[in-house]
Formats: structure tokens, C-alpha cells, sequence
């Protein structure tokens, strides 16, 4: 399977997270695609501006550009959320179920996450989060 993995190094200054280098941001959007049933998109995305790191779709009109900024806002605000009740904790993801969809939000380092997509009927919540989880501790291996 050939991906066209679009990325917006290009468009910032700040460098990949934990130093990794745009073809392993690449190779991580490929890996998680191709082990997803129901695969709609994925993106790696800085928090702060919300601009996409690497991301792919299968779906011309899902766009991961739009998906990947209100996501960063969701994660601001949870954030912000954690801090207003004074809670000691750390935000590792966040799991959203729509009646055709599945959406993950998985937190990779303070300022980048995994945005994931896939297909209800295709996949469950538990299939999304253990790819997702495999393929960030190999990031770290």
C-alpha cells in the first residue's frame, strides 16, 4: 500500500517530536493504517497550533487539516480542564464514539498527539487503542 502522507514540517519551525525525523512520522501513519480495519485517518499534530505533523486519509473529504485543529483545541481544553479541578493527573488519551465512527486522541509527548479515525462497523475502541499503543512504545524502543 503506497500512502501519500502529507506534512507540515515545512510550514514551521519547531522540530519533529522526540526528535524524530519526518520519515519515521511518515512510517508511523503508514504502520497504524495499515493495521486498522475500517482505517478513515490519522495524523500526528502539535498541540499548539494545531497543524498536522504527517497525516493520511483514505477519504478525500475527510480533512485531517480541519480535524487536526479542533482536536488540538479539545486537548487544550481538557487540559485546562484538569487544571480547573486541581487534579493531579496526566492526560493519555481520549476516546470519542460518534454512530459511524471511532476517534482516538492519543497523547505521545506534552505538546503532540495521535489523531486516529476509523470506521465503527470495522473496528472496536479496544482494537484502535492497542494498535495505537504498539506502535508508539515501538517509537520508544
Amino acid at each position: 500500500m503506497h500512502l501519500a502522507v502529507r506534512t507540515a514540517l515545512d510550514r514551521r519551525d519547531r522540530p519533529a517530536p522526540r526528535g524524530l525525523t519526518q520519515d519515521q512520522l511518515n512510517a508511523l501513519i503508514a504502520d497504524i493504517a495499515s493495521d486498522i480495519n475500517g482505517f478513515i485517518g490519522a495524523s500526528v499534530v502539535d498541540v499548539e497550533s494545531g497543524l498536522p505533523l504527517a497525516s493520511h486519509s483514505v477519504r478525500p473529504d475527510f480533512d485531517l487539516d480541519v480535524a487536526s485543529a479542533y482536536n488540538s483545541e479539545m486537548v487544550k481544553n481538557k487540559r485546562k480542564t484538569i487544571d480547573a479541578l486541581r487534579l493531579e493527573a496526566t492526560l493519555e488519551d481520549m476516546l470519542l464514539t460518534l454512530d459511524t465512527q471511532l476517534h482516538l486522541i492519543k497523547m505521545i509527548e506534552g505538546d503532540t498527539f495521535i489523531y486516529l479515525a476509523a470506521d465503527r462497523q470495522a473496528t472496536n475502541l479496544a482494537l484502535l487503542r492497542s494498535a495505537v499503543n504498539r506502535h508508539v512504545a515501538a517509537l520508544n524502543a
